[in-house]
């Protein structure tokens, strides 16, 4: 297999509802911890499905400098910050002796909902006798809302809040692509390194389906409706899914050339081997792709990385927990990588939206740094209609030195990066 440029990752950072960084979420993930549970955020009493994968003990003033940007950053992005500052912390990489011009960043992201708290008084004063006026509402935002408001809920503000904190100075972009995100990210981040305009890449994904306004705007339709039983609710290609779950979290890398990492006696986790980006529309204008996209972004990174379907030991697919999507998913892996063992890790926080690819990404890193494979939760009964080899109940062994993760959106996009031990 190929290692083109030889980058390889030296330090992973992760705020999930398993953990808030890399040791708790590799242990939630050995023990088989979940992370679902009743939604605490605010009251949900009021929608159809009341729990997800929340993050716990989380604040951002053990991680956001300096701490008055807080005040300028929504919870997506301080979670999106805090991992970069882990995975910084993970490498031991001293920003301070890098060449900044040389330094770069690149996030995957998503439309960022505000908090409805923050504009319900400015709705009640464009309230009269018991009317809600448009036009009282657009004089009261210009006076009562917070001037800097929007800078909170820019896609693109995770980078850049990053950038600024980091002093890095080279290439600074933002995906946005729905659940596709992070593992779009991943392969433009590997680009710009090829491409010869950075040495470091800080490289991460964050998102978030568990704020009440996108929960509102998403609706129910595809989600897990198991109230009396959330921790189970999440379970990729089971057969008695009943939908997928949501989350929040990120996650953060560091990307360095091989070179780079050895001048400063780093020692790699893994390396990127090879990736894959493409495109189709979905079936019937709905989720998920289709199988012919998410097979041609396997065959295409497998190519990218000079590998056959034999060098995978193990794929990290996207498993969402729908009817559709999981079937869609499955017989493309079947057909491309035969009886590959597969592990889900939606199973264990749910769908973390555009921070989705990011965090199971740093599990699948951590499988190859550890040679241990963590399991699918909650898969008891096989699918007859999702053809694939499952890992459950236990983690198991790494059967080979590469792997393979997935990403998909709910618009046609699948991507595939080929991990290899470092």
């Amino acid at each position: 297999m190929s290692s083109r440029d030889d980058i390889v990752i030296t330090g992973v950072g992760v705020v999930s509802p398993i953990g808030i960084g890399r040791q708790p979420f590799w242990e939630s993930l050995l023990s088989g911890t979940s992370g679902v549970g009743p939604i605490t955020l605010f009251d949900p009493s009021a929608l159809p499905v009341r729990f997800g994968g929340e993050l716990k003990g989380f604040d951002p003033k053990d991680y956001v400098q300096p701490r008055k940007a807080i005040k300028l950053m929504a919870r997506e992005l301080q979670t999106a910050f805090a991992a970069a500052s882990l995975a910084t912390k993970d490498a031991g990489l001293e920003v301070a002796s890098l060449d900044h011009d040389r330094l770069g960043v690149l996030y995957g992201s998503e439309m960022l909902f505000g908090d409805p708290n923050e504009l319900a008084q400015i709705y009640q004063q464009s309230i009269d006798e018991g009317q809600f006026h448009i036009w009282n509402f657009g004089g009261k935002i210009l006076t009562e809302l917070y001037p800097l408001w929007m800078l909170k809920y820019l896609p693109n503000m995770a980078a850049c809040h990053v950038g600024i904190s980091h002093d890095a100075r080279g290439p600074n972009n933002t995906i946005v692509q729905d659940d596709a995100s992070s593992l779009l990210a991943v392969c433009e981040a590997v680009h710009v390194m090829q491409r010869g305009h950075a040495d470091v890449m800080i490289v991460g994904g964050v998102g978030s389906r568990l704020s009440l306004s996108p929960l509102i705007f998403r609706g129910d339709t595809d989600l897990s409706h198991r109230h009396e039983s959330p921790q189970q609710a999440s379970r990729p290609f089971d057969l008695h899914r009943d939908g997928m779950v949501n989350g929040e979290g990120a996650a953060a890398f560091v990307f360095e050339r091989r070179s780079h990492a050895e001048a400063r006696g780093a020692k790699p986790l893994c390396q990127i081997l090879g990736f894959s980006r493409m495109f189709g529309s979905s079936s019937a204008g709905t989720a998920p792709p289709a199988t012919e996209t998410i097979t041609r972004s396997i065959n295409g990174a497998l190519q990218d990385a000079g590998a056959s379907a034999s060098d995978i030991g193990h794929v990290n697919a996207h498993g969402l927990g729908t009817i559709a999507g999981d079937r869609a998913e499955a017989i493309a892996i079947a057909s491309t990588l035969g009886d590959t063992p597969v592990t889900a890790p939606k199973s264990f926080f749910g769908n973390l939206g555009a921070g989705s690819g990011a965090v199971e990404m740093a599990a699948t890193v951590l499988a190859l740094h550890s040679g241990t494979v963590p399991h699918t939760l909650n898969f008891e009964t096989p699918d007859p209609e999702c053809p694939v080899n499952v890992i459950s109940h236990q983690a198991a062994p790494l059967k080979n030195d590469a792997a393979m993760v997935l990403s998909q959106s709910a618009i046609g996009h699948a991507a595939a990066v080929v991990l290899g031990v470092a």
